[in-house]
């Protein structure tokens, strides 16, 4: 197993959001800023490397029958520290973050791989796919989070350090609402399938 290629592989044709089309709701309501794209991202693959370590050590303890529900149970104690976690230490990002925190139990993303990676594979190999699947979703998160602060707001401020500022006046404050999370994965996707169009006629 190559561990880098398998990293590399949750970061491209396995992205959780260009390539595999999962956790899109979290995706397009917390992304009005960096910071609460690293917060998001930092939560989803905390849960998402234990499930599927879990998972994947319990797999043949577990009956069929019941796996999913079984799933849930792994993922929702995770999903639990992380909400502790971050109401005692990190306030401002949890109530920046709210309700989409505790919904970390039901995102696509974790459930997915539990089912079709961490069901089917060793403890190791599922320990990568989680870090190669959560770098995937991290920056995706923050491409978009930092798309639309910086059109949003004309500066992209992460935990109290101003990284970048534009002299836009006005700036676009419709970027950092919903119609702007929108407006901007789709450009995204689109870019995405357009680029993979490309390399198809190719023949790559």
């Amino acid at each position: 197993m190559n561990v880098v290629s398998e990293i590399i592989r949750g970061i491209t044709r396995d992205n959780p959001i260009f390539g595999l089309v999962l956790g899109l709701c979290p995706t397009l309501a917390v992304t009005t800023s960096v910071e609460n794209a690293i917060g998001m991202s930092a939560g989803t693959a905390f849960v998402l490397i234990f499930a599927n370590i879990f998972v994947s050590a319990l797999r043949k303890q577990i009956p069929s029958s019941v796996r999913l529900p079984i799933f849930i149970i792994i993922i929702a104690t995770f999903v639990s520290i992380v909400d502790m976690i971050m109401e005692a230490y990190f306030p401002p990002m949890y109530a920046a973050l709210g309700v989409f925190i505790p919904l970390i139990v039901v995102n696509c993303i974790i459930i997915g791989r539990a089912e079709a990676y961490a069901n089917k594979n060793n403890v190791f190999s599922s320990f990568i796919d989680a870090v190669g699947i959560s770098a995937g979703f991290l920056l995706v998160l923050m491409l978009i989070g930092g798309i639309r602060e910086i059109l949003g707001t004309g500066q992209i401020v992460t935990f109290g350090y101003t990284l970048i500022s534009l002299p836009l006046n006005p700036a676009v404050t419709t970027m950092i609402l919903p119609p702007g999370a929108f407006l901007t994965i789709g450009t995204l996707m689109a870019i995405v399938n357009y680029k993979k169009a490309q390399k198809r006629a190719k023949g790559g």
